[in-house]
């Protein structure tokens, strides 16, 4: 049997910020890899926070170039609560909640359970705008998608 390569380990820290709720909207990944770093941004005109806080996760983890073993940190409930608690029984039931009504932002939970199922991810809640220098990193670049967004908008 061949000897495994071991997983690179990654930390990384995701924010989605939206101004207005729906409105312009930023997500920011922010990861580093023994001394290498990587920033990653970018913006919708017409969002949700929920949705770019999910778009952060996904575009971070797509970002990874083989399987790796990921330390994921996300300030949002909603993300933590979904990978953690939810979305097995969303799964089993069809993408239906308990209160029988369809998962909200289907589309995205699933192209984010695809990217999870490429790694080792393990999930960490951390406090948002309390300190942590990866969330407020995150923040940054959420917020810079954000300026992205809006300016793509005017241009049109």
């Amino acid at each position: 049997m061949p000897e495994q390569t071991p997983l690179t380990l990654v930390e990384m820290w995701t924010d989605g910020a939206c101004k207005g709720n729906p409105g312009p909207g930023g997500w920011g990944a922010w990861m580093r890899s023994g001394e290498r770093e990587r920033e990653l941004c970018g913006g919708e005109a017409t969002t949700t926070n929920n949705r770019m806080e999910l778009t952060a996760v996904i575009e971070g983890l797509r970002a990874l170039t083989r399987p790796c073993a990921v330390t994921l940190h996300v300030d949002s409930t909603y993300v933590m609560h979904g990978m953690t608690r939810w979305l097995p029984g969303w799964k089993r039931n069809g993408w239906v909640t308990g209160a029988k009504a369809p998962v909200k932002n289907k589309d995205l939970w699933q192209a984010l359970d695809a990217e999870v199922r490429r790694h080792e991810v393990a999930w960490v809640w951390v406090k948002g705008h309390a300190g942590d220098p990866g969330n407020e990193r995150a923040d940054a670049l959420a917020n810079r998608g954000v300026e992205v967004a809006r300016g793509a908008a005017a241009a049109v």
